[in-house]
């Protein structure tokens, strides 16, 4: 009985409406899974993963405050890199799918799924597997041979960053007091970043962003 109870998967759960989070918890109850833990913002996410370290994490996307799923995510596995997490989303753009597995998500499931789904992206991410459902899986092999284009893939992690600052409406000094450089390193940097993506005015350069899901509308 012991040894049956150790090899239940502990799973948390990270959602910002309770009604759908509880929906999920109850699809999730059986046989060799426990639901440990809910979270409803990114703050609670942080300090409940580190507090129950449960087995696998299943996060949105989106949570309606400044920091995002794929945040959490990331502050997650740079401090736990072997950290299970299964992205659940009512969300499916190509970026997005690109972005969670370049992260290190372990599975990508859409809220339209079938519950069974769900609980198999947990087990396949429990055991070191991914799993992202049948048509993610197509479209982001298909993004691997088509290439991609998404700043997310063109960008290393620093200019990413500044460009994410330039989409949101910073001037190159505003950019250069957050990060703590000079002015004339910001303004470098920002024509680079315009020359590898191919823009040039402020709305195109908001609008690449919001398409690949850096910023939202």
């Amino acid at each position: 009985m012991k040894q049956a109870k150790e090899a239940r998967i502990r799973v948390m759960l990270a959602d910002d409406h309770p009604i759908v989070m509880t929906g999920f918890a109850m699809s999730l109850a059986g046989p060799d899974i426990d639901v440990v833990g809910q979270a409803r913002s990114p703050d609670e996410v942080l300090e409940q993963h580190a507090s129950l370290q449960p087995d696998v994490l299943v996060l949105d996307i989106r949570f309606g405050e400044a920091l995002t799923g794929l945040d959490v995510a990331r502050a997650i596995l740079g401090r736990q890199p072997e950290a299970r997490i299964v992205f659940l989303t009512q969300f499916d753009q190509d970026s997005l799918i690109k972005e969670c597995y370049r992260i290190g998500a372990r599975a990508f499931i859409t809220k339209d799924c079938d519950p069974g789904e769900l609980a198999t992206a947990v087990r396949r991410a429990h055991a070191g597997a991914l799993y992202f459902m049948p048509r993610i899986a197509e479209r982001l092999a298909s993004l691997s041979v088509q290439g991609d284009m998404s700043p997310q893939s063109v960008l290393d992690e620093r200019a990413l960053e500044i460009f994410t600052l330039m989409a949101e409406g910073l001037t190159n000094a505003e950019i250069a007091d957050r990060l703590s450089v000079s002015s004339k390193t910001i303004s470098n940097a920002s024509q680079a970043i315009k020359d590898k993506l191919g823009v040039n005015r402020a709305a195109d350069i908001t609008r690449l962003a919001v398409r690949y899901g850096l910023l939202q509308a």
